[in-house]
């Protein structure tokens, strides 16, 4: 068995735990400087500080979100894996390795027509995240992501077809 994508997987997560604990370590100090701002009692250290404790928290809260779906999302891979249904990446590349739009949207169609055949099979939406992703939609590709997701852990789909 090859490991190589297991390793990169691995060193994959380790970078993000990194970052992950220089953010926290950054949000601290951030804090501290907030908390002392505030304790200061003059209006512009308190807006100050109150603006450099949101803004941390904010970006905490958006990056937690984008971790939890990548790991929902690596939970749905290993599945499709396990049953041999991943998404098989065949489209032409530049010699760059760049995907060619023109051939993205070309091989979109199906992926979007079995989603609208089937709007509560999460296994579409997975596929349609991935072919939104390959024509260069990063928006709606988290978005069919997210819908996937949802799907795969019992809940309704609360979004319409992106």
């Amino acid at each position: 068995m090859n490991d190589a994508p297991r390793s990169r997987r691995r060193s994959g997560l380790l970078a993000a735990l990194a970052l992950t604990a220089l953010l926290a370590v950054y949000v601290g100090v951030v804090a501290v400087r907030a908390l002392q701002l505030v304790g200061t009692g003059r209006a512009v250290g308190v807006v100050l500080g109150v603006a450099l404790l949101v803004v941390p928290l904010l970006v905490v809260v958006l990056i937690g979100r984008e971790l939890l779906l990548a790991v929902r999302v690596q939970r749905m891979a290993d599945a499709l894996a396990a049953a041999g249904r991943l998404p098989v990446d065949d489209l032409p590349r530049s010699p760059s390795g760049r995907v060619d739009r023109a051939a993205a949207r070309a091989a979109f169609d199906p992926y979007r027509a079995r989603v609208e055949a089937a709007p509560d099979d999460w296994e579409g939406w997975y596929h349609l995240g991935f072919a939104y992703d390959a024509a260069g939609d990063r928006r709606r590709a988290r978005a069919a992501l997210r819908t996937a997701a949802r799907l795969h852990r019992g809940r309704p789909a609360t979004t319409d077809l992106p």
